[in-house]
């Protein structure tokens, strides 16, 4: 590996850290800013509205930015707005204004939901470049940052640290990382070059029109919203519904993200001997045990060890799912972004819905949307199956059926 392409990895997993580092310092301080704020679950559902709607934006606008102009300047956007919007929250908390709250969490989500989506197009031409699962680590840089970020928060939570200057220092620190290594990102990945294969998949048959495609879509979406739903509401769910203390239930949510860590970093091995499509069923079963334990678990200590079930199963069924649309045909970086696109409207579906609901049936009943998305997940798995596999299989059933008649 030359010079250039080390330090064009090291910059994307940078990158992929400091996202995970703010959402989880966002995370750990939702209890205190839920306080500052004096809101009730549904109004804090429409504060988060806030995270949703840039996430929109960002999820829009995304697809057709990077197949003009690259994924560099929409990374570089994305991570500004992610940068400038933890200061935003931190001042909206300490002046107990919901509105400037939801503004740092629209940049937020407009970071998010558009710099990830680059970020991923980025990273899977890097994993075609090295020819290695790349794109389960990066992520597990997302979830070390989430780490991170919790073990922070926890110590700032249970030290009464004002949340104004806790997320100023985020913001500053990720203002000096992504400073440090942008440049190492280069210009031209995932602008769109017309052509066509033999298949006769190309300019003129966009990549949503391709059923497998789309259901690799579902499963990243279903995925997302299991990642997303402990993000939002993991701290709270332990806090209101099984009655941490707010300090107590950042530490579950560290749990959490120690796993999804601990998943992301260990999958590559069992990528390697098991496939896609093995790991990504395995996964959805942890995830639905594991939400389905807290929701329904009365016993603290069951419903604290489930996280760890919850974590392991969230977190492989993104990155390996990208890494399938981009094998599944030509126009790679068009099929990463759509199947992107599919699993970042989880990030703005997600949180006021499961914010409804759990005014209305408590946050633990609410985790039934995100367990019946995971099972579905699981049961499409079989859509993640590498192409060539895909293809063998097609034409040995092909070759039966010419055989039997």
């Amino acid at each position: 590996m030359d010079t250039a392409m080390r330090r064009r990895r090291f910059a994307l997993c940078t990158l992929f850290l400091l996202p995970g580092l703010g959402i989880s310092s966002w995370v750990t301080r939702t209890p205190a800013i839920r306080d500052a704020l004096g809101a009730s679950t549904a109004e804090m559902g429409l504060v988060l509205f806030g995270l949703s709607a840039g996430s929109m934006l960002g999820i829009l606008a995304t697809g057709p930015l990077v197949a003009r102009l690259g994924a560099r300047p929409i990374i570089v956007f994305g991570t500004a707005a992610l940068v400038l919007s933890m200061p935003v929250i931190g001042a909206g908390a300490a002046l107990s204004a919901p509105v400037l709250v939801a503004l740092g969490l629209f940049l937020f989500g407009l970071g998010m939901g558009g710099g990830e989506i680059a970020l991923n197009v980025e990273g899977a031409e890097v994993e075609k470049a090295l020819s290695e699962p790349l794109l389960p680590r990066l992520h597990g840089f997302f979830s070390l940052g989430t780490v991170v970020g919790a073990v922070a928060g926890i110590a700032f939570t249970a030290t009464g640290f004002p949340v104004a200057w806790h997320l100023g220092i985020v913001g500053l620190l990720a203002l000096a990382a992504s400073t440090a290594v942008l440049g190492s990102v280069p210009a031209g990945t995932g602008r769109a070059h017309p052509r066509a294969d033999d298949r006769g998949t190309g300019p003129g048959r966009a990549p949503w029109k391709d059923t497998g495609l789309v259901l690799i879509g579902v499963i990243v979406l279903a995925m997302a919203l299991a990642e997303g739903t402990a993000n939002d509401w993991l701290p709270l769910i332990m806090v209101d519904g099984h009655g941490f203390g707010p300090a107590a239930g950042s530490m579950v949510y560290a749990v959490f993200a120690a796993s999804m860590t601990v998943g992301r970093f260990a999958g590559g091995y069992f990528l390697a001997r098991f496939g896609r499509v093995a790991v990504l069923a395995a996964s959805a079963v942890a995830g639905v045990v594991g939400m389905g334990l807290v929701a329904g678990a009365d016993s603290q200590v069951l419903a604290a060890a489930a996280v760890v079930l919850w974590g392991l199963g969230a977190s492989l069924g993104f990155p390996v799912a990208l890494s399938a649309a981009g094998d599944s045909g030509p126009d790679s970086a068009a099929r990463v972004a759509l199947v992107a696109t599919l699993g970042y409207v989880a990030f703005l579906v997600g949180p006021p819905v499961l914010g409804f609901l759990g005014e209305a049936y408590g946050l633990r009943g609410a985790l039934v949307v995100p367990l019946v998305f995971v099972a579905v997940a699981g049961l499409l798995s079989s859509a993640a199956r590498p192409r060539e596999a895909a293809d063998a299989d097609a034409e040995r059933g092909g070759a039966g059926d010419r055989s039997s008649r």
